[in-house]
């Protein structure tokens, strides 16, 4: 049996071990592991922006991503010693805060970055988050329904970001003044779902059940929540076509894009035209909203 490929790659003064660098990791998109690797560091100033401070799991894909997978909290071993790690109830979290870290992990075949909803030692919310899924594989309603919530968010003085999840759904991100609780936003996000499956019931639902929601899609409020996560903006994602959580601009919504049309082969591109969207919306107060509900 032929051994195995190795290499190795300087970043930042840290020497990375590659391994098998021709492994097809999308085989549809045609990505090898080198290729991966490349993107990565294209990706790098926006994924690690999200990740940044924040306990991470990630989904691992060995032999690509039609192969058996797993999650990754614990820290693997060996662990370099240039990637810190954050301990949290008996768990010991990679800290994704540098290249170095973000290519290692991804020569380990770390397709998906999945961060805390809350910053390392703290317990409020970075942002507020509403994910929207669908209950088909195939939901071309989907940029239609975000853009309801958008409206809605809209009439309540709130600026967002929508954002393709990667796989089928999308993600609206609402930058937050630093203070509120998970349970102020949960409050908040069910009386927007109430108001948004009220105005549309055939689009929309708050079934938890999926085998109750139909063809609907799931307006999930109860995810952003303290000990979940998320797909971070700008993961690559274990699709076909090799895909990326993408932040869009609400006109672009309104074009109907699908998901797939955002991945790793022309997402540099984009963000060298685009810049991260996430950082073009300031922090947002949830006071007045907040004071209201309470009534």
């Amino acid at each position: 049996m032929p051994s195995a490929v190795k290499g190795s790659i300087q970043v930042e003064g840290h020497e990375i071990t590659i391994s098998n660098p021709d492994k097809l990791l999308w085989p549809e998109a045609g990505v090898t592991k080198m290729v991966y690797l490349q993107k990565l560091a294209e990706l790098a100033p926006y994924l690690l922006r999200s990740c940044r401070n924040r306990l991470l799991t990630t989904i691992r894909y060995p032999g690509g991503i039609h192969s058996t997978f797993f999650y990754q909290k614990n820290a693997p071993e060996p662990l370099p010693d240039f990637v810190p790690t954050s301990v949290h109830e008996g768990i010991r979290y990679v800290v994704l805060d540098s290249l170095p870290t973000l290519l290692w992990l991804g020569n380990l075949a770390s397709i998906e970055f999945h961060p805390s909803l809350h910053y390392i030692g703290e317990q409020l919310p970075c942002e507020w988050i509403i994910d929207l899924d669908p209950s088909v594989e195939e939901e071309p309603r989907i940029m239609e329904a975000a853009s309801y919530v958008g409206d809605c968010l809209s009439s309540l003085g709130l600026d967002s970001v929508p954002k393709t999840s990667g796989a089928t759904g999308v993600q609206i991100m609402v930058p937050i003044h630093y203070g509120i609780t998970f349970d102020e936003l949960r409050a908040i996000g069910h009386f927007v779902a109430r108001y948004i499956t009220e105005k549309h019931p055939g689009l929309f639902t708050i079934e938890r059940l999926k085998k109750d929601r139909g063809d609907r899609i799931y307006f999930d409020y109860l995810q952003h929540y303290s000990g979940k996560t998320i797909a971070a903006a700008y993961t690559p994602r274990a699709r076909k076509a090799a895909s990326v959580s993408t932040p869009l601009t609400w006109e672009e919504v309104r074009r109907n894009p699908k998901p797939s049309d955002f991945h790793l082969l022309n997402i540099g591109e984009r963000l060298q035209r685009t810049g991260d969207l996430l950082t073009q919306v300031p922090p947002q107060s949830l006071d007045l909203i907040l004071k209201h509900l309470m009534k």
